[in-house]
């Protein structure tokens, strides 16, 4: 499989005005064959109560980069997807700083998508491991 990277990037961008992924600064930055790459800013703005990134957001990060990366696979006009199952395992506490989500593809079915999302640092240090699970949809004709 052959993808535009610049192309890919710029899609995932653009659907990502006015929703959760704009207002938690998530910013896709690199794709390649079976990945992608999104970065998200460590801030009070994410954080829990401790002022420690909430798990939630990293959950986010990883769910939109994920499911983001489905669309390497799908035809656009006629498919679309749905997360069905997100787990996570939060391994280290970040304070401030910025993290980086990349998805990198488990498994592709025509119907699941199997996602492995880890979520780091700027050190490269392991934050969370996500793993998430997508279905493809036929879109209904209107």
């Amino acid at each position: 499989m052959v993808i535009d990277k610049d192309k890919m990037l710029e899609y995932c961008n653009d659907f990502s005005k006015n929703t959760l992924m704009e207002t938690l600064n998530i910013e896709f930055i690199d794709a390649g064959e079976g990945f992608l790459v999104a970065k998200m800013p460590v801030n009070s703005s994410v954080h829990q109560p401790m002022g420690l990134l909430h798990g939630g957001a990293s959950v986010a990060l990883a769910e939109s980069v994920g499911s983001a990366a489905s669309h390497f696979f799908i035809n656009d006009k006629d498919q679309e997807v749905r997360g069905i199952e997100i787990s996570a395992n939060h391994l280290k506490s970040i304070r401030e700083g910025i993290v980086f989500g990349t998805a990198r593809i488990i498994h592709k079915g025509r119907s699941l998508h199997l996602w492995e999302i880890k979520i780091t640092d700027e050190e490269g240090n392991l934050i969370s491991l996500c793993k998430l699970t997508n279905m493809v949809l036929t879109k209904e004709k209107k």
